[in-house]
């Protein structure tokens, strides 16, 4: 009896790990067709951070400031929009655990930002932005080293190992060189990562 129960035990923990490596196998495809995810927001955010670099360091004139904060604006909804379609195109083809939990680890990061916020102004009365920035960089590194970590992408993980040192450098200067840090960050840890993922995609 207790040979059938051992033999049940094994082929149940088998069984869950073939399991798992299934999910994450899924998971893996479903990450190189992401990767353009990672390619819009990185470069979308890179722009912002240089541009934000641009109008805080060099004299510009209004219409160009105008400019800049309509490309900006522009870019920024369609992202989202793109990004809301594609997930929601997604959640019609196959969909793993592994998926739905980053899902909410992405969630939460920028639940987290909105609290940040909250607290930050009912604690202050004031929006420290040489503050607030780092943070934020932290909570966007966490997230990305989580999505490595349960996907197994090294390539991710140093991403977001590299946004938070980046994180902990920018708290050691002004704002406007924060956005230089911030924008190298988001280079190194989607951009790369990201056309490498897509270049994978066929694989």
């Amino acid at each position: 009896m207790e040979t059938k129960q051992h033999n049940f035990d094994l082929f149940d923990e088998n069984q869950s790990f073939q399991v798992i490596k299934e999910m994450i196998h899924v998971s893996h495809k479903k990450l190189k067709n992401d990767g353009i995810l990672f390619i819009f927001w990185g470069w979308v955010m890179i722009f912002v951070n240089v541009v934000s670099f641009i109008k805080q360091e060099m004299v510009l004139t209004i219409q160009i400031i105008r400019i800049f904060d309509f490309v900006g604006i522009l870019l920024g909804i369609l992202i989202i929009i793109y990004s809301i379609y594609y997930i929601l195109k997604q959640r019609k083809k196959v969909q793993t655990y592994i998926g739905i939990s980053l899902r909410y680890v992405w969630i939460s990061m920028f639940a987290g930002m909105v609290l940040i916020n909250l607290i930050q102004g009912n604690v202050l009365h004031n929006i420290v932005f040489e503050f607030q920035h780092p943070i934020f960089m932290v909570l966007i590194a966490i997230a990305t080293v989580i999505t490595g970590g349960i996907l197994r992408f090294k390539l991710i993980i140093f991403g977001g190992m590299f946004f938070g040192l980046m994180a902990l450098l920018s708290s050691y200067l002004p704002l406007s060189n924060q956005l230089i840090c911030e924008a190298i960050a988001w280079l190194i840890a989607f951009v790369i990562p990201g056309h490498y993922l897509f270049a994978k995609r066929k694989n």
